[in-house]
């Protein structure tokens, strides 16, 4: 396993990038920690699949240094990174069996005997292919044929890394779920390095223990899913992350408070001036905002049923406001009053958290 350092990277597929659209990632530092479970996320075309190319070596950047334990691998090729990568759609075999490509990568490093059979039955076991072990790979649906690349991908023990790219496309709902849990598993039992690129959120919060959101090229935050959740330094991560997204309010900064409509709305921090921003916004997510008898004048407009909550739609003038209640708990009718929790409201001018 290795510790991964990106060094002031950036990467344009234009010869002589000029303005800051050219660049399809913009400057980054990252590092990943050996043994980490990272994944980064985002919506398509924002990043992802280059940076984890860049890592794999499948791609130079225009700028910066990749360093695996502190050594420089830029230039090197992928063959000589000692990752394994799985990638979004199957990368297999067909004329091989199920058993003969799990087998081949670590034949192509020398382990046979004992060892091999060893590894294989147990990568196949986790995945649920040991039935269909001497069944040729053309045989298989799509989302078998995936399960074979995932295994590929996990089953040699010595890579310094393994990136998965989008891996579970194709898989199946129910499936999908079950195989998250198993990549989980495996990383807390042999701690390798893993790089898990999606645009889903849930496989992102489930799978990492930290996560990389990224944005138009650009690194918006990291941090574990409790921290994303709670404090989004950005207000794109609050609005990606969490259904529905957090709530965004124009408001202006007066004698260190913020205030919506003319409202003043408590945080549990005095806000520092937005200085040259052109915009500032108050960010709270539903989860915490409640009903009360003073606050947020708002009218309600709409209450659908979640499941184990409801989503509450209001209207403060031209503003949509939700929140979610218990199952069982009822909305008011009408003319209502919002009570935002000051300890997960935010403030945010461009974009940004203010601090």
């Amino acid at each position: 396993m290795a510790k991964i350092t990106l060094q002031d990277i950036r990467h344009s597929y234009i010869d002589n990038p000029v303005t800051e659209d050219d660049w399809a990632l913009k400057h980054m530092s990252v590092d990943w920690a050996d043994g980490t479970a990272c994944a980064l996320l985002g919506p398509s075309g924002c990043g992802k699949t280059t940076l984890l190319n860049i890592i794999s070596g499948l791609l130079d950047p225009s700028e910066g240094k990749v360093l695996f334990d502190g050594k420089d691998m830029t230039g090197t090729p992928t063959d000589q990174r000692n990752i394994a990568q799985v990638f979004q759609f199957p990368v297999v075999y067909d004329t091989m069996s199920v058993y003969d490509n799990l087998a081949f990568p670590l034949r192509n490093r020398g382990v046979s005997g004992a060892a091999l059979e060893s590894r294989v039955h147990e990568i196949a076991a986790m995945l649920d292919l040991e039935e269909t072990l001497h069944s040729r790979a053309s045989g298989l649906t799509a989302d078998g044929k995936q399960k074979i690349s995932l295994g590929r991908g996990l089953v040699r023990a010595d890579v310094s890394a393994i990136l998965f790219d989008e891996p579970l496309t194709v898989i199946d709902p129910h499936l999908k779920w079950m195989l998250r849990s198993k990549l989980k598993e495996l990383h807390q039992q042999v701690g390798a390095t893993m790089i898990y690129v999606t645009h889903d959120q849930t496989e992102a919060l489930t799978f990492a223990d930290q996560v990389i959101v990224m944005h138009e090229g650009t690194v918006v935050q990291i941090g574990t899913p409790v921290e994303l959740f709670e404090r989004p330094k950005h207000t794109f991560v609050g609005h990606f992350i969490g259904s529905p997204g957090m709530n965004l309010l124009p408001c202006e900064i007066r004698d260190g408070a913020a205030f919506f409509a003319g409202t003043r709305v408590e945080t549990d921090h005095a806000v520092k001036p937005a200085g040259a921003a052109k915009t500032t916004q108050i960010g709270v997510r539903p989860e915490f905002i409640s009903f009360a008898d003073q606050g947020v004048a708002v009218e309600v407009v709409k209450v659908s049923d979640a499941g184990r909550h409801s989503i509450v739609e209001t209207q403060a003038g031209d503003h949509v406001i939700r929140l979610l209640l218990d199952e069982g708990e009822k909305a008011p009718e009408g003319q209502a009053f919002l009570h935002f929790d000051p300890g997960h409201t935010q403030v945010y001018a461009d974009g940004w958290m203010v601090e």
